[in-house]
């Protein structure tokens, strides 16, 4: 690459931190049609220092999030597309092994093949052992009982893939500038004007901070908390080994070793070298590996959490200080350190899996820092404090060509996407944090937990138990805990799963309540399903504390309220109505309710969960000048009285007439419960008769148990999460984040209903498009796929989402389990998924592949009750 000598007055996009990160971003935005971005870095260019400097490169595609994996398989495709600088093509399609130690191991390895089928990833397989040491023959095929095979993995050089894509950025106006440490922000009336470096001013109207392990430091100067956590992991080349000496290979010729070896000294004649057979994964033992020529590569994470202090990083210097770069910890290595690891130091499992590096010296080791987020996924998109600042960090090697797309799109096109159509990022989008993950105790303590837990089998339904618990308490906390609930964190909040005070309603519905004895029984109790039961005969009380709320007020708020909502907002005081908000890209933004209370005040109700923040910053994102919008989530206590008796609980505290007639479906009414003040709606997310009553946090507990005393004559008890996620999917509400996002339409989703064409709102025009287009897309893109209703034909049968579908007649993918949960109700599994149009068809026989087993389900017409 030809990086520039000093740094320009001024450029459209500054972007901060030359890795691999940040040169992925100025190859797509320049891709875009960009010519104006300038990328700066405190080190020298490639090799500037950070992660991808001393990272080994190694690619595994397969995740259980679909994010990850989606990032990793166009991450693959850009990098295979690109030319190193020795002519070379920068990536090495080796394939990648993980193998199992243990029965737990093989069956996780089972969950890869049926994640990488439902993600798209080419070709996963499962091996015996023999077949492991086919491609591996230096593995000791008595120490494992088999693996999981993806042949399209391998690995890419950070430094190489830096410099081809820097190359290529430059080619089509992008300006590189080494030795330029940014130091400050400026801002002015809360938008970007200019990056302030060592080496002088940059004029811009947006910054991207691509500094990885470093962007806590620079969100700082902000007052922008981004909850990035550094860690070290262990990384060691051995001496070279017989084994493999036909592999020697001599790389000090490599365009690129000059500068390699000026920032890394030796090793780089080691790193430079990509490997020869598949990388290798040995998560049991929280171990990788990779050859480098005549020397296997040993990357350890098997061992206690080390997690430096952010204002302690040392820097990327000239002269060749890798601030990326930690000493050594021999302990680490040699003895067992890991919390979950405590039998076996680290060097023994990997001798026991390779022999030919028993004995065998470690020439090269370090610890390598890189940076993890609070859900282990990446940090990125705009952040909500200034118009123009972009952030991109917690992103590997792995992922950062996808992130980097999906990224560059958003900046430019205002949706993020992929080359096969518009991607959800929610999960991933730096707004969708709480004030409390902002602080470092938090974010220490649980990149600490997410490090623990890299390369453990965990369960998707796990949250941490051990840390930074009770921070968000709903005004129900103390009632809570007095009914023995199960309380998860979401969020933040303690939130109730299910009421282990509400065990003697599982005998009364026992024969209602299949077993779970697999995987799928795993953080789940009978008493989820005794509870929905008990609201669809009785009468139930949900907390929905948590669930985000928004006071929209102003005297243009109900033309605003028009511009966000899909569906005719021309609301009379009091009445109530469901909607969507969709993007500029025509996807589903959110769901929600909107509620007129007052002639230019409205309330916003939306989903809660880790998602909830995004639909909060992005409403206060569009709101015009004179419109307020108010997070009144932790103000404002809410909860649900539903189920056929809930209108003879409430007429048990209230003088209002509860009627049809009087207080009609979809309306709102202010009036007292006993002496508590309340905001009800004539709404309920479970589906049957209901109100949902919403009061000042301070009166929130005692309004709760007016209603449960009230209430016991007519049979109401608790009911926690678990209970609501099957009640809502019988009753066919979607929940945004799972089975209703941005990648699908209204009409996709069969929500065309919650939409007037007739009115003016964002995404309509890209509605109206994506409509046109043809029913069958042919790029398969995801436009051709239509929200299908399913239930397991086995009424016996549980599944988890996240799992493939095929035809019964056929190992095609036809796309994904978006949502599951048994439907007490209706005596079945009810799952959500999108598929082809003729295949969306009630009626249509699919089947479902979960934990090895295919599972005949039938689509069917909703809702199901």
């Amino acid at each position: 690459m030809d990086p520039s000598d000093s740094i320009p007055e001024s450029a459209g996009t500054v972007i901060v931190g030359a890795g691999i990160v940040g040169c992925n971003i100025a190859y797509q935005l320049t891709k875009l049609g960009r010519d104006d971005v300038v990328v700066v870095d405190q080190g020298p260019m490639p090799t500037t220092g950070g992660s991808s400097t001393h990272a080994p490169g190694i690619m595994f595609q397969t995740a259980e999030a679909k994010e990850l994996s989606q990032f990793a398989n166009y991450s693959r495709k850009v990098y295979s597309d690109l030319e190193g600088a020795d002519g070379q093509q920068a990536y090495n399609e080796t394939g990648g092994i993980e193998v199992a130690r243990s029965e737990e191991r093989m069956a996780f390895l089972q969950r890869r093949v049926e994640h990488a089928k439902a993600w798209g990833i080419p070709d996963p397989q499962l091996l015996s052992p023999e077949e492991v040491t086919d491609h591996l023959p230096l593995v000791d095929q008595d120490q494992i009982l088999g693996g999981y095979y993806s042949p399209t993995d391998g690995q890419v050089s950070g430094v190489i893939a830096c410099d081809a894509l820097a190359r290529e950025a430059i080619d089509r106006g992008a300006e590189f500038v080494p030795h330029t440490r940014t130091e400050d922000v400026e801002v002015t009336n809360d938008s970007i004007t200019a990056v302030e470096t060592e080496n002088g001013r940059i004029e811009c109207n947006e910054v991207v901070v691509a500094t990885n392990i470093w962007a806590r430091q620079l969100g700082e100067k902000l007052d922008v908390h981004i909850p990035v956590t550094p860690v070290e992991h262990q990384y060691t080349m051995t001496e070279s080994l017989a084994e493999l000496s036909e592999n020697d290979t001599d790389i000090t010729d490599h365009p690129l070793f000059d500068n390699y070896e000026n920032v890394s000294g030796e090793k780089a004649k080691r790193l430079l070298v990509g490997p020869d057979r598949a990388i290798l994964r040995d998560q049991d033992n929280a171990m990788y590996y990779r050859t480098h020529g005549d020397s296997y590569g040993i990357g350890s994470y098997n061992h206690d959490p080390i997690v430096p202090d952010p204002q302690e990083l040392g820097t990327n210097d000239p002269d060749g200080e890798q601030g990326s770069v930690h000493e050594f910890t021999e302990e680490h290595m040699n003895t067992a350190t890991h919390p979950d690891r405590p039998h076996k130091p680290p060097r023994q499992a990997s001798d026991e899996l390779l022999p030919a590096t028993d004995g065998a010296e470690l020439e090269f080791k370090y610890n390598g820092m890189f940076a993890e987020s609070p859900n282990g996924l990446p940090v990125m998109g705009p952040v909500k404090q200034y118009d123009g600042l972009w952030t991109a960090a917690a992103i590997w090697v792995t992922h950062a060509g996808g992130a980097g797309k999906a990224l560059a799109e958003w900046m430019e096109n205002g949706v993020p996407r992929l080359d096969d159509g518009p991607m959800d990022v929610s999960h991933c989008d730096v707004n969708r944090f709480d004030e409390h993950e902002g602080s470092w105790d938090f974010a220490r303590d649980i990149g600490a937990e997410e490090y623990r837990i890299v390369y453990n089998v965990m369960h998707p339904k796990w949250v941490w138990t051990d840390m930074q618990r009770d921070i968000r308490r709903t005004p129900m906390y103390h009632s809570h805990k007095e009914l023995d609930a199960e309380l998860w964190a979401e969020a933040g909040w303690e939130e109730p799963q299910w009421f282990e005070s509400n065990a003697d309603l599982v005998d009364r519905y026992t024969d209602e309540i299949p077993d779970r004895n697999g995987w799928e029984g795993k953080y789940w109790s009978p008493i989820e399903g005794a509870e929905a039961l008990n609201v669809r005969e009785n009468v139930g009380l949900h907390d929905m504390t948590a669930f985000n709320k928004m006071e929209v007020a102003g005297s243009g708020a109900g033309a605003f309220i028009q511009q966000l909502c899909t569906n005719d907002m021309d609301l009379d005081i009091g009445e109530v109505k469901y909607t969507l908000m969709c993007n500029e890209g025509g996807g589903v933004r959110a769901d929600i309710t909107v509620t007129r209370t007052d002639t230019n005040r409205y309330l916003v109700l939306t989903t809660g969960r880790e998602v909830g923040n995004n639909h909060v910053s992005w409403v206060r994102k569009h709101a015009p000048e004179g419109v307020i919008v108010n997070d009144a989530t932790s103000s404002l206590a809410a909860m649900v009285c539903t189920g056929p008796n809930a209108r003879k609980v409430l007429s048990e505290v209230t003088d209002i007439d509860l009627s049809d007639d009087a207080f009609p479906f979809f309306t709102s009414q202010q009036f007292y419960v006993k002496n508590v003040p309340v905001t009800a709606l004539r709404v309920s997310y479970a589906g049957e008769l209901g109100w949902e009553l919403y009061t000042s946090s301070e009166y929130g507990e005692r309004l709760w148990e007016i209603l449960l005393e009230a209430g016991k004559p007519y049979g109401l008890r608790p009911y926690g999460n678990g209970a609501l996620d099957a009640l809502r999917i019988e009753k066919g509400f979607r929940l945004w984040g799972e089975d209703l996002h941005t990648e699908h339409t209204p009409y996709q989703s069969n929500l065309g209903w919650a939409v007037d064409l007739d009115t003016e709102f964002i995404g309509k025009d890209a509605i109206k498009s994506r409509q046109q287009q043809p029913a069958t897309a042919a790029d398969g893109g995801t436009r051709a796929k239509q929200v299908a209703c399913l239930t397991l034909d086995d009424p016996n049968a549980s599944i988890l989402d996240n799992r493939p579908v095929f035809d019964v007649n056929d190992d095609e993918t036809l796309g994904y389990i978006h949502s599951a949960e048994y439907g007490y109700t209706v005596g079945a599994c009810v799952a959500y998924s999108y598929l082809p149009p003729e295949y969306a068809e009630p009626g249509t026989d699919v089947e479902i592949l979960f934990e090895g087993d295919r599972y005949a389900a039938t689509v069917r017409e909703e809702p199901l009750v």
